[in-house]
């Protein structure tokens, strides 16, 4: 392995702080030292490339140079990659802290219900959700493990599939029981209002459209259905009458075992994508992860076999 080129840290610091700045007095509050001294590790660094790395400027300062502008690029990377790094490095390997993080929909409806049967099993772990709606970054996010809604196709990580997503309509007892308009079978929804969960970016989701298609149902105009943002306000408007919604079993919570809302029907199709545990290969086997990612394997399962038994 031959022998790397690297100039020193302190200057590449003083050089990366004068170029986000364009300051030599900012950059020298940043890093706690003068401005002549930022200016002394600039041209140290200078000197070590050879090349100028800024234009001085009476009139306006400094300005970097072409090279300066290039590099400073790939320094703040390196500077960023470097502090990500250690900051990882600083964690205790034998931390009983664990942070998930989960989209709201999944966090509110599926894992924090649950979550006291873990204390339960495991009283001296702590866990602390993150919700976000978007993908973590394990290098740059105080995240542990993530549960990820997807095709399974995370390369670099450690994947476990959680629970496939089934799609099923839902609504209140009291719509099924109306005798003026009996909900028995898909066709029947023809006379009855569909809630719609308005969801952006995602393609091939199963909306009702998809739905329909896949049970072979035809000439229902969803245009003109009330649409809601989130999972839960979908539910929440079904339960009080106001429609039929599309629900999942994985963000169902608890609507059905209380009698909130009903299946009218059986018919139900899979999702294209489905939910997976993810977490960073290098720390998948620590022990609290460890259990974690077992323990929630364990509750997909339990609720897959309640799920057949009813």
């Amino acid at each position: 392995m031959s022998r790397r080129r690297l100039p020193p840290l302190n200057a590449l610091r003083a050089f990366e702080a004068a170029a986000r700045h364009l300051s030599f007095e900012k950059a020298g509050d940043e890093i706690a030292v003068t401005a002549s001294a930022v200016g002394q590790q600039v041209k140290a660094l200078e000197a070590w490339l050879g090349r100028p790395l800024f234009l001085r400027q009476p009139s306006r300062g400094v300005v970097l140079t072409p090279l300066g502008e290039r590099y400073a690029v790939s320094v703040t990377e390196a500077l960023n990659r470097l502090d990500e790094a250690t900051a990882r490095a600083l964690r205790p390997e034998a931390s009983n802290v664990i942070t998930v993080s989960a989209m709201p929909s999944l966090a509110s409806n599926w894992l924090i219900p649950r979550l006291g049967a873990f204390r339960e099993r495991h009283p001296e772990l702590d866990v602390r959700v993150s919700v976000s709606g978007n993908l973590t970054d394990f290098d740059r996010e105080d995240v542990d493990i993530a549960i990820r809604f997807g095709r399974g196709h995370y390369p670099g990580l450690r994947t476990d599939l959680l629970m496939e997503e089934f799609f099923f309509a839902v609504c209140s007892a009291a719509l099924v029981n109306n005798p003026e308009r009996p909900l028995r079978e898909p066709a029947d929804l023809m006379r009855h209002t569909l809630i719609y969960e308005a969801v952006d970016g995602v393609p091939d989701y199963t909306t009702w459209d998809r739905w329909l298609a896949e049970v072979g149902v035809s000439g229902i105009d969803t245009s003109r259905s009330p649409r809601f943002t989130h999972t839960y306000l979908c539910l929440q408007a079904a339960a009080s009458g106001q429609g039929v919604a599309l629900a999942t079993n994985v963000l169902i919570g608890d609507y059905l075992k209380a009698g909130r809302l009903v299946r009218p029907f059986p018919h139900q199709v899979k999702g294209a994508y489905q939910y997976y545990i993810v977490c960073p290969e290098a720390t998948a086997d620590r022990p609290a992860l460890a259990a974690f990612r077992a323990w929630l394997l364990d509750e997909a399962r339990a609720q897959a076999a309640e799920a057949v038994q009813e």
